[in-house]
């Protein structure tokens, strides 16, 4: 199943994706339902959700939004894919010993196909296709093999990433949080929906230049090993979001960064494809 938030005639709705469509859940979840509770609910929902037939919207005529839109968590691991470990020391960046975990602030969550603002403050922005888990049950101390079984689904997340601002703190938080840097979409495909998580291929176009193509089977830390590891030291709840690593082909080691005009275009395998337009910052 695939889970969205759209907006049609003003109205933001939680619905299911069924090919070029899709069906308000409304009568299922209720007016103004939190996607976080039909997460946390989602085994008890399933049969009702999964048989409901009611009202269906064209796709190209509604808004989809972020999927997630209220999380209390978002966190992205950094250089977890082994050729971009390797092009990142390339680049004079010490690889990592362990997961090396960071947070994309909740503020910079942005639906799939709106626009990423290039900041002022950056000359150096630069796109990241990755992988992004949607946490489904409240856990602590998950072990590897149970992981499978406290993950809603999946989604597609752009790790937008100011590079001159990531030196500004070791974390990295700064350089991942600037506003509109975490599109997430199109919508959330249900783990039971993807066969193999861990084989899945993705790519990156900007402006119809492929940047990025590449398998999740790069991965160093699979989203096992990264479940068991975070929640050794804090409870998952329903609706965190990992975003888990990108591939090679980012913009930073040849020096091509972001500017307004470009169209960044993602695509993972059974997942689906957000877009989105580079613009310039503007004040009010």
């Amino acid at each position: 199943m695939k889970i969205a938030r759209f907006t049609e005639s003003g109205r933001t709705r939680i619905g299911k994706v069924v090919g070029e469509s899709i069906v308000d859940l409304t009568p299922v979840v209720g007016e103004g339902a939190s996607m976080r509770r039909v997460i946390a609910d989602l085994a008890a929902l399933r049969p009702a959700l999964e048989a409901f037939d009611g009202p269906a919207y064209a796709l190209d005529a509604v808004r989809l939004e972020v999927p997630v839109p209220d999380p209390q968590k978002f966190l992205a691991i950094g250089m977890n894919y082994a050729k971009h470990a390797e092009e990142a020391r390339q680049a004079g960046i010490p690889i990592p010993s362990s997961q090396m975990w960071f947070n994309k602030q909740v503020s910079c969550l942005n639906a799939p196909f709106d626009p990423v603002v290039k900041p002022d403050a950056s000359d150096k922005m630069d796109y990241e296709v990755e992988l992004g888990v949607v946490i489904g049950s409240r856990c602590r101390h998950v072990a590897r093999e149970d992981a499978r079984g406290v993950i809603a689904g999946y989604v597609i997340v752009n790790d937008v990433s100011a590079r001159d601002w990531l030196p500004k703190s070791p974390t990295f938080t700064l350089g991942k949080s600037f506003d509109t840097h975490g599109p997430v979409g199109p919508w959330i495909t249900t783990d039971d929906e993807i066969p193999d998580p861990l084989d899945l291929g993705m790519k990156l176009w900007v402006n119809g230049e492929l940047r990025q193509n590449d398998r999740t089977n790069d991965m160093i830390y699979d989203i096992y090993d990264q479940i068991s590891y975070l929640s050794t030291v804090m409870t998952l709840e329903p609706g965190d979001i990992l975003a888990t690593g990108t591939p090679s082909g980012i913009g930073a080691p040849k020096g091509i960064f972001l500017l307004p005009g470009d169209v960044m275009r993602l695509e993972i395998e059974r997942l689906g494809a957000i877009e989105a337009t580079v613009v310039a910052e503007t004040r009010a």
